[in-house]
C-alpha cells in the first residue's frame, strides 16, 4: 500500500475511461459519481472529473485529461465528513484528511508545485465537490461503508488488549448491579462525521448520575423546553 495521495493514470475504455482495479485481490467498484471537482490542500479546484469509490480506495479521474488522476487508499483516509460551512469552503463538499505517513510538522511543509509537479506527499487535505450537493449524503454513506471494510491492520489486537476507552464506548449503570460499573454501549455511531481509526470527532457527552444530596432540590424543578432561536 502506498501511504498518502498518489497520481493515478491506469484507465481502460474509450473517452475518459474507468480506473483499472485489482479485481484479482477482491477489489470491487462500489460507487461512481460524475461531475465532481477535486481540491487538494489550498490549491485551486480541478474539474470536471468523475469520482470512483472502490472497496479499497478513492479515485478521481479528470474527464478531459487522461493523464490526470489521483487516488488514495481508505487506510490513508484518517477522517471524512460532510462540510457545508461556507467559511471553511465556498461549496458543500466531502472533506477528508489524509495520513501521509510523515510527522505533522513535515506534512505541513510546502506542497507547492515544482517544475509543474504537485508534491502529493505533502497533501493532507482533500475536498470532493459534487455539482449536485444533494449527493453528499450518499457519498458520505459510501465512505462510511468502505471505511468499515478497511480497518487498521492492528485494530482487532488493540481492541483485545487496550483498556483505554472513549466516552462513546461506555455507559453508566444506574442500578449499581453491573460488574464492572462501566460497560460497553451498543450504539457507537458517529452522527456528525466519521473518523477512521481511533480519532473520534463526535464523542457524545458522558452522562453521570450524581447521588450527592446537594442536588436533590434540582429534581423538583420543572423541565424546560429548549428551542433553537
Amino acid at each position: 500500500m502506498v501511504v498518502g495521495l498518489r497520481n493515478f493514470t491506469d484507465r481502460v475504455g474509450d473517452g475518459a475511461g474507468q480506473p483499472v482495479l485489482d479485481f484479482d485481490n477482491g477489489e470491487e467498484l462500489i460507487h461512481v459519481q460524475p461531475h465532481v471537482a477535486i481540491v487538494l490542500g489550498n490549491h485551486p479546484s480541478q474539474s470536471p472529473g468523475t469520482l470512483f469509490i472502490s472497496s479499497k480506495q478513492v479515485i478521481w479521474l479528470s474527464d478531459v485529461d487522461r493523464s490526470k488522476g489521483y487516488a488514495v487508499d481508505f487506510l490513508s483516509v484518517s477522517l471524512h465528513a460532510v462540510s457545508r460551512d461556507p467559511e471553511a469552503y465556498q461549496s458543500p463538499c466531502i472533506y477528508t484528511q489524509i495520513d501521509t505517513g510523515e510527522d505533522e510538522a513535515d506534512s505541513e511543509g510546502s506542497d507547492s508545485e515544482c517544475d509543474g509537479t504537485l508534491d502529493l506527499s505533502k497533501i493532507t487535505e482533500m475536498r470532493l465537490v459534487p455539482s449536485d450537493p444533494s449527493q453528499l449524503e450518499t457519498l458520505f454513506e459510501v465512505f462510511c461503508g468502505c471505511a468499515e471494510l478497511n480497518p487498521e491492520p492492528n485494530e482487532e489486537e488493540e481492541e483485545e488488549h487496550n483498556w483505554i476507552f472513549s466516552a462513546d464506548q461506555m455507559e453508566y449503570d444506574p442500578t449499581g448491579e453491573g460488574n464492572p460499573e462501566w460497560h460497553f454501549a451498543d450504539n457507537t455511531s458517529h452522527p456528525i462525521g466519521q473518523s477512521n481509526g481511533h480519532h473520534d470527532l463526535s464523542q457524545p457527552m458522558l452522562e453521570l448520575q450524581i447521588g450527592d444530596e446537594r442536588f436533590e432540590d434540582a429534581e423538583e424543578m420543572e423541565p424546560q423546553d429548549w428551542q433553537c432561536p
